[in-house]
């Protein structure tokens, strides 16, 4: 992967390239980002371009002038010039196929059956097939990828033996040995095993350590690691590369780039749910809670628990993009905001059921539903107790039915 390949991060990009231009790479970075902002696939890239060969200076030096007449490149001037791996040598083509003998990665992993002591290496296969399709996914795409289902990944002590075992290797072919670990979070106690690694890495060893929660990481571990802190992508890139990676129309990605709110990921999810009738389900939740009452809440919280996590969570962040487009329109002329006229209608007739605290207290409880259902809350549960909170909401104000 190259860095090209990376929505959006051009500050970042530059900072790490100028790092290895000026000869002041750390040999452990942390690169730490919320889900969606592409610290992975940034990780990736940036193991890509330290073992370039053409980044590294390998590549044959010219004997003088072409038989053609073209000009010999002056010395030196070629790494000036590489902000980004080539993508043609033949260390940039095995990375990008993820079978560099010097780049090694760790992940969170399951048992394939009673008794395992699984390490990274037993799902290379899976790995490079998730990274293809899904650079984006975050551990829990990537545990469902290999068929988790409710169990939980870890990155074990046998793991842990076997980086220590690989880093001690010399490298095979580029100067550097490139550890990429994902989801240090994972790591119990375990991860002390890898303290003195890190403190005292063999000659020319890098560690890229991939994290969206600083808090769930082992002390010990960090402090052993430079940050290099990755933000969510603005929305002009996450539009922009909707447009030229996943050809959605314009129009489609502006809207996708506001609703996913600097997540990429969620980006992508919104495409795959592009067909989904959310509004549809929306008018029939209001109807249920404001008209129909309890056997109509029960029938709409029986279908929405069947549709599986991710729709959940699609479905509430919509709901939520609503009601901040209802909020907007409260002060703003809807002349002066572009949204659809769908949205607009179901947003001015959000405002004439609930003022702007009702809305603030709704937009806390999707919120708090979407926390939970990330962490595999009981769906009919939860949403049966969303219902009956967003009832309590509405009920000071008149009905008013969504049509």
């Amino acid at each position: 992967m190259s860095f090209t390949q990376v929505v959006g991060q051009s500050s970042v990009k530059h900072t790490l390239v100028e790092m290895v231009q000026s000869n002041r790479l750390s040999h452990a970075l942390l690169f730490l980002g919320n889900e969606g902002s592409g610290a992975l696939p940034l990780a990736m890239a940036f193991a890509q371009y330290v073992v370039c060969e053409k980044v590294n200076g390998k590549e044959p030096a010219s004997a003088g002038p072409s038989l053609f007449g073209e000009e010999p490149a002056p010395a030196g001037g070629t790494k000036e010039m590489m902000m980004d791996a080539c993508g043609v040598c033949p260390s940039c083509v095995k990375a990008k196929q993820m079978v560099h003998p010097d780049i090694h990665y760790s992940y969170p992993v399951i048992p394939r059956k009673a008794g395992d002591k699984p390490v990274s290496t037993d799902y290379a296969s899976e790995w490079r097939e998730f990274m293809g399709q899904n650079p984006y996914g975050n551990s829990y795409d990537w545990l469902q990828f290999i068929g988790a289902e409710n169990k939980q990944g870890n990155i074990t002590a046998q793991e842990c033996n076997d980086i220590i075992h690989k880093l001690n290797l010399k490298s095979f072919e580029s100067g550097y040995k490139v550890l990429v670990l994902w989801m240090p979070e994972y790591l119990g106690n375990e991860g002390n095993k890898l303290l003195k690694l890190i403190e005292e890495p063999p000659a020319d060893t890098l560690f890229l350590l991939v994290a969206e929660n600083e808090s769930l990481i082992l002390q010990t571990i960090l402090s052993r690691t430079q940050l290099v802190k990755v933000p969510l992508p603005e929305s002009a890139d996450i539009e922009k590369g909707l447009i030229e990676r996943s050809k959605v129309a314009p129009e489609q990605a502006r809207q996708i780039a506001v609703l996913c709110e600097g997540n990429y990921r969620e980006a992508l999810q919104l495409i795959r749910h592009a067909d989904d009738d959310w509004q549809g389900v929306l008018r029939e939740w209001l109807n249920a809670i404001l008209k129909n009452g309890p056997v109509a809440q029960v029938k709409w919280i029986d279908e929405i628990s069947k549709t599986g996590r991710e729709k959940q969570k699609q479905f509430l962040r919509y709901f939520n993009h609503l009601l901040e487009q209802s909020v907007r329109l409260r002060y703003i002329d809807a002349s002066q905001l572009n949204i659809p006229d769908a949205e607009k209608d179901i947003a001015l007739r959000i405002n004439k059921i609930a003022d702007i605290n009702q809305q603030r207290a709704i937009i806390e409880e999707l919120d708090r539903a979407a926390y939970y259902i990330e962490r595999n809350a009981h769906a009919k549960m939860l949403f049966h107790a969303l219902t009956i909170k967003l009832l309590h909401i509405f009920r000071e104000r008149t009905t008013v039915i969504i049509n």
